[in-house]
């Protein structure tokens, strides 16, 4: 048990956990998702661990607008880095988003400043409330990501701001696609497409129906297209770059396809590893750099879903938008890994590129580079309903898109066939 955690406030501890992240995001950099894990190890309740990851995640995706309240009842701008700004940033998240009593906010925040500036905390976490602020109906993006999408997709960023509004629904894959209906049915869910299901967020995923026998995984909507685009796989043999955690690897393997799923990371390629054993699926594991490896044979299609900013990810991930990725490094990245990937490619075979970024320099520009390929333009029934290929024949979503069924990640995906000759 921590330290801290002893003789405290229940409830306090997951406050504390909430703050951590915080600090840990905004700080020191780090990606929340790598953040989290040692620091809920101590809390021993799960609905405490989902809470302070709750806390942290909606006091990231409206920092600029919780930053704007405070400042506004201050007569002191308080520092960036000061601890009281962080309390009173997850404080008014768990009031403003979460809806949690103010009562229960005040007594197991202000412990957290302990020996530091209490009452103002106090005050200004009061005033607020009692004088009925509440936080715009979509968050403020950082200047930096508003700019860049502005010149990017003009006219889509007030949409895109909206789709971040509120966490994203969970969004299932089926092994078994023929069983859609049955399984939308029996989760109380719905589909928006062939082998997918949708649920309202609640509870532990490992506690819903299918999860023990394997009927299904955990995948956003458009994380699940690039693997469709190659279709049934009937024996043929497919290399899945960059694969861990393994989402498209599973859809592959169900799709008949024999696959050779390659990762660097080898932390990364237990995960899944442990996902194929949980859905009853193979597929060869390989640990190493796709820059360096040298494959044993060709392949009749390769599927590179690339290192990435993973700014599409900013529903589930707001911590992403307040990085500054290195763009240059990873188009470079990318390049590199395409040319890897179509010389792993038989001639007549499919090459699909994907990432999960709305950078067009990681997407379109990529896509737009590649020249010794031939296009195989996506078609709109290989898509969710409600979105259409690009003019391009590519297939670009974001977050402002399907709005009224849950939304959608921001994906990039473009297909092509390699010639005979």
């Amino acid at each position: 048990m921590n330290a801290h955690s002893q003789d405290e406030t229940p409830g306090v501890p997951a406050r504390r956990a909430a703050l951590r992240m915080l600090d840990a995001v905004l700080r020191r950099g780090e990606p929340l998702d790598q953040a989290a894990p040692p620091i809920l190890r101590a809390i021993e309740r799960g609905d405490d661990r989902a809470l302070a990851t709750a806390i942290a995640q909606e006091a990231l995706r409206w920092l600029a607008d919780l930053d704007a309240l405070i400042d506004g009842a201050t007569r002191q701008v308080l520092p960036d880095d000061a601890k009281a700004r962080s309390v009173l940033r997850i404080m008014l998240a768990q009031a403003l988003r979460l809806e949690l009593p103010p009562h229960a906010v005040i007594a197991t925040g202000l412990p957290l400043l302990m020996g530091g500036p209490r009452r103002l905390a106090h005050g200004v976490f009061s005033a607020l409330l009692k004088s009925g602020q509440r936080l715009p109906d979509a968050p403020t993006l950082p200047d930096a990501v508003r700019a860049r999408w502005d010149a990017a997709w003009p006219g889509r960023v007030d949409a895109i701001a909206a789709g971040l509004a509120v966490p994203p629904p969970l969004d299932l894959t089926l092994k078994d696609a023929s069983r859609t209906a049955e399984w939308a049915e029996r989760l109380g869910g719905s589909s928006l497409m062939p082998g997918h299901v949708r649920l309202a967020r609640a509870g532990a995923v490992e506690a819903l129906a299918g999860f023990g026998e394997g009927a299904w995984w955990v995948q956003d909507l458009a994380a699940s297209v690039p693997a469709r685009l190659l279709g049934a796989g009937e024996g043929r043999r497919v290399l899945d770059l960059c694969a861990a955690p393994g989402g498209k690897t599973m859809q592959l393997a169900a799709a008949g396809w024999k696959v050779t799923a390659l990762d660097k990371s080898a932390r990364r390629l237990e995960r899944l590893t442990a996902n194929l054993t949980r859905v009853g699926l193979e597929a060869e594991v390989i640990a190493a750099d796709a820059m360096q490896w040298r494959p044993e044979e060709i392949y009749d299609a390769v599927l590179l879903d690339a290192p990435c900013s993973a700014t599409g990810t900013c529903r589930r991930h707001p911590d992403v938008l307040l990085r500054q990725p290195p763009f240059g490094e990873l188009a470079e990245l990318q390049r590199n890994l395409l040319e890897r990937a179509a010389g792993a490619l038989k001639p007549g075979g499919t090459l699909v590129y994907a990432v999960c970024a709305m950078e067009p320099a990681e997407g379109e520009r990529q896509a737009d580079w590649v020249r010794a390929l031939r296009p195989d333009p996506i078609r709109v029934d290989e898509l969710p309903e409600g979105i259409a290929p690009t003019a391009e024949g590519w297939f670009r979503s974001d977050p402002g898109m399907l709005a009224g069924a849950g939304g959608i990640d921001g994906f990039f995906a473009a297909r092509w066939v390699k010639g005979a000759g």
